[in-house]
């Protein structure tokens, strides 16, 4: 593997935790050197943003910002963790619901909106997070929070055979700190009916989609046959998550040994790439500087 380490886009799979995943990928590459960007709980599947290696020092600035998912809202129940795992609260017979008054619901729950984050999320309360609050038996009130639900459509209806349940399967694009577990629950009180979550899968990250990922069995057999594990090397990391600027190979010098650029009026973190298309360093403009807030490939390295 690359000394310089890269990005592994993991499919994640369903029962497993963030953690677990970083746990089975540092055995798998033999390192210790893994960090995750963002979580996934473990009832979701798809895309989850692994650093390995130097690349770990990236997470922190990827700009992941943009999510998609997929997923699957039963109408008919209300539960304690607003998916198929929480304790049942209410079950109410949703078959009477037509179309045109559950999209309308879908619609007030689209744009710009006020959200309260559900019970279990990892949003910290008094330094401890509102999962493990609830899991002790607390009563966890959340404050709500602003975001973006960009796109939230209903893609198909079906009628649970021998059940009052209403499955609706949706397509969801929305800002970081969304969560689609409770628009299943808002859309089900809104309907007056209740909802939860039952399937979840996220395709995309800021840059980042299913076609960068790999299952942990496809990295176990990449590792297996000595092919190279990674989904991106951190060049290919860089190139795909930050803009970028050209550098000739006296300015690669300068910041490799933590000089600074002149600035050319680029606001954001960017990348600095030399002339045989290597990532050097990550920059931020400041008055009249160019300066590193991550050096890729440090002179001592």
């Amino acid at each position: 593997m690359d000394e310089f380490g890269g990005l592994l886009i993991v499919d994640k799979d369903s029962g497993s935790t963030s953690h677990d995943v970083v746990a089975s990928c540092r055995k798998l590459l033999h390192t210790k050197k893994i960090g995750h960007a963002g979580t996934l709980d473990p009832m979701a599947t798809g895309v989850l943003v692994l650093g390995v290696g130097r690349a770990t020092k990236l997470l922190g600035l990827l700009t992941l910002t943009g999510k998609s998912y997929t997923a699957t809202i039963r109408l008919g129940r209300a539960t304690s963790t607003d998916d198929a795992e929480g304790e049942v609260l209410s079950t109410v017979s949703a078959r009477h619901l037509a179309d045109p008054e559950i999209a309308a619901q879908v619609e007030k729950l689209t744009g710009d909106i006020a959200q309260v984050p559900a019970t279990v999320s990892a949003i910290k309360v008094d330094g401890q997070r509102a999962y493990a609050r609830h899991r002790a038996g607390e009563d966890v009130r959340l404050a709500a929070r602003p975001v973006t639900v960009s796109r939230f459509e209903v893609l198909a209806r079906r009628d649970v055979p021998e059940s009052e349940f209403v499955d609706l399967d949706v397509a969801v694009e929305c800002s970081s700190g969304t969560y689609v577990r409770a628009l299943a629950r808002d859309l089900g009180a809104a309907l007056e009916v209740g909802g939860h979550l039952t399937v979840l899968r996220r395709t995309v990250v800021g840059p980042f989609t299913l076609d960068h990922a790999r299952t942990l069995e496809e990295v176990a057999t990449a590792c297996d046959r000595d092919e190279p594990p990674l989904s991106l090397n951190i060049d290919a990391a860089v190139r795909t998550a930050f803009a970028h600027r050209d550098i000739d190979a006296a300015q690669a010098d300068d910041l490799r040994n933590g000089r600074w650029l002149e600035p050319i009026g680029r606001t954001g973190v960017y990348a600095a790439i030399d002339p045989d298309g290597r990532a050097i360093a990550l920059l931020q403009e400041k008055g009249k500087r160019a300066s590193s807030v991550m050096v890729v490939r440090p002179a001592n390295l």
